[in-house]
């Protein structure tokens, strides 16, 4: 038995990349893999995939380049990312379509929320790409704002660990892991989970947010199925 019927999924580009490039499609595929799961079992779903295995508009205008430009540059980098996941999910079964928040006809089609509920009600995947379409916004935030629009039950946060910790659990190893947290909590603390409005976006809809390991396999069918995985922020 299901939990949640439909979902906004956020994966960061740097899941998808390894020591071999910018690109790996073996970890594309075994993504995929983990989403055909809870897609057969009929959860509709949406996704935000951040750039950031191609570049990071922040990091780029702290060097002296003009931010706006460099964001933009960002986004263009999702929209790649988004294309490719949409035709490996395609290819391996799972219908999938992307919108981006910038209009690129000649590509893809633009956000268009009519369609994409009429999308999401056929059974297809919808990849939300450019992030929300504007500058000094980050793609945390796109899929917080996906998720209020679409009316989401849930919204996964994809991460390379086991949750939330109080420090990062890469280089500590007394870190401690918080398997439930309040939207006050987050923003109180300022953890390092999602940027502030994402949290405060999700927070104004009560739209908890489950923060997991990616690469736990069946991690995702757990979550859906109401199963205790990483760390879940809610009311």
């Amino acid at each position: 038995m299901i939990r949640y019927n439909r979902v906004v999924l956020k994966i960061s580009g740097e899941a998808i990349s390894s020591e071999y490039g910018v690109f790996d499609i073996n970890i594309v595929e075994s993504l995929v893999n983990e989403i055909r799961i809870i897609y057969e079992l009929g959860v509709e779903i949406g996704i935000v995939i951040g750039g950031g295995n191609i570049m990071r508009g922040g990091e780029f205008s702290q060097a002296g380049f003009d931010r706006n430009r460099s964001d933009y540059m960002g986004m263009l980098a999702t929209l790649i990312n988004s294309l490719l996941l949409e035709q490996l999910m395609n290819k391996n079964g799972v219908a999938s379509i992307v919108q981006s928040a910038l209009p690129i006809e000649t590509v893809v089609e633009s956000i268009d929320l009519r369609k994409t509920m009429a999308y999401l009600g056929e059974g297809k995947v919808v990849i939300f790409a450019a992030g929300t379409g504007s500058p000094h916004f980050t793609t945390d935030t796109a899929a917080a704002l996906r998720a209020r629009e679409i009316n989401a039950d849930l919204l996964l946060k994809a991460t390379k660990v086991s949750g939330v910790y109080d420090k990062d659990p890469v280089r500590y190893s007394d870190a401690v892991h918080y398997p439930t947290l309040t939207y006050e909590d987050v923003l109180s603390k300022d953890l390092a989970v999602m940027d502030m409005a994402a949290v405060s976006l999700c927070r104004e809809k009560k739209i908890p947010i489950v923060v997991f390991n990616i690469f736990e396999h069946g991690s995702i069918e757990s979550i859906i199925r109401g199963k205790n995985v990483g760390t879940i922020i809610k009311e």
